[in-house]
């Protein structure tokens, strides 16, 4: 008997045609598995020593986690497939990719903390073939989405993204400045959580909001009355990622009863780069790709942070003299969360600030829904 006719003789099966509760239903069992996989996955790194390994000109109060075990991001892959695989409809094209996204990005970062930490080689997986695995995933989903559109083409065209505040605005690129558009959002996007992953518990709390803040875009841009209402694109299907998104909000709580201060379990790339290839899609997933710019933001400022430290030291190196570049650096140390360390926060306090200021643009982002 299939799920329709079960919930035409039984009226509590009924609720299964609803994503809002199997979104629930995801959530809560994506915090209970991490909470049951969690204890196994660590006892099994400590065992085999994988632990992490401590950048030596990073903050002293750094140094007494060396060894702390790492690649927990398995906790965080397996929480967040499994209650998918178990609540939405897995034959939906959104949500097989978002999970697809997931495990390509997750199989990149764990061959880098495996040749980082298992077999000792300090550089991990070379930058060049990292780069090559986030792109070819971002240039392979670009060509489908030109190929097969997730929006009626009568509405947009299929190589534009809308734009936040307007209604129906949206920016139309061609085909090949589209394909390298999600090529560079998706390698952005999992380098700058990547980046973000410095800090007991910071990544995986700002994960949980965003993923929070996407689930929200995602069940009503799968609505057809809420989208007439807000004035804002219908995506036949798209409601099902709000399924996905809300398994990774709960998979990132449940990590983050480990990974709390002082931290029990690190996620390594193994979960930062899953993360931000997850979100990374569901972004451009949802033609919201600017808006990953704001639920995003504290990942955003992150990742610049490393590029105006590292673009302006290479500027006055090359202009004014090695002396002179370490002498005027942007930053204190980068990332950012490390330049408020040198300053004299606590980690517990930068965490929890950045948390503040996620949440913030997380509700900034919400209200575009209606600011239109």
């Amino acid at each position: 008997m299939c799920s329709s006719d079960l919930s035409s003789t039984h009226i509590v099966f009924n609720l299964f045609n609803y994503i809002s509760f199997r979104a629930g239903g995801a959530m809560v069992t994506a915090w209970l598995l991490a909470f049951l996989v969690g204890p196994v996955v660590i006892g099994q790194l400590r065992s085999r020593k994988i632990g992490q390994v401590i950048r030596a000109d990073g903050p002293t109060t750094h140094q007494e986690k060396r060894g702390t075990p790492t690649m927990g991001g398995i906790i965080i892959i397996v929480a967040t497939l499994a209650p998918t695989l178990l609540w939405a409809q897995v034959s939906n094209r959104f949500v097989l990719v978002a999970m697809l996204a997931t495990l390509w990005m997750g199989a990149i970062g764990f061959l880098d903390d495996y040749l980082k930490v298992v077999q000792g080689k300090s550089r991990g997986l070379v930058a060049k073939w990292k780069l090559l695995g986030q792109s070819s995933f971002g240039l392979m989903l670009g060509i489908m989405l030109l190929v097969d559109p997730v929006v009626s083409p009568d509405l947009i065209p299929a190589s534009a993204t809308t734009v936040p505040l307007f209604k129906y605005v949206v920016v139309v690129f061609t085909p090949v400045a589209f394909v390298l558009f999600v090529t560079f959002v998706i390698t952005g996007t999992t380098n700058a959580v990547n980046l973000t992953d410095g800090l007991d518990g910071l990544a995986a709390g700002l994960t949980a909001i965003a993923a929070g803040a996407f689930g929200v875009f995602a069940y009503v841009y799968g609505r057809v009355d809420v989208t007439e209402y807000l004035n804002v694109f219908y995506l036949s299907g798209a409601g099902e990622l709000a399924v996905f998104c809300a398994a990774l909000l709960g998979a990132s709580l449940g990590f983050l009863w480990f990974n709390a201060h002082p931290a029990g379990v690190f996620m390594g790339d193994t979960g930062s780069l899953a993360i931000g290839g997850a979100l990374g899609t569901v972004a451009i997933l949802l033609k919201a790709e600017f808006l990953l710019l704001l639920i995003g933001g504290v990942f955003a400022a992150e990742a610049v942070s490393v590029l105006l430290q590292s673009g302006v030291y290479k500027w006055f190196k090359r202009t004014r003299g090695r002396e002179y570049a370490n002498a005027h650096r942007v930053f204190r140390m980068a990332p950012l969360h490390h330049h408020f360390e040198k300053l004299g926060w606590r980690e517990t306090t930068v965490v929890t600030r950045f948390y503040i200021v996620g949440v913030f643009c997380a509700l900034v982002a919400l209200a575009t829904l209606k600011v239109r």
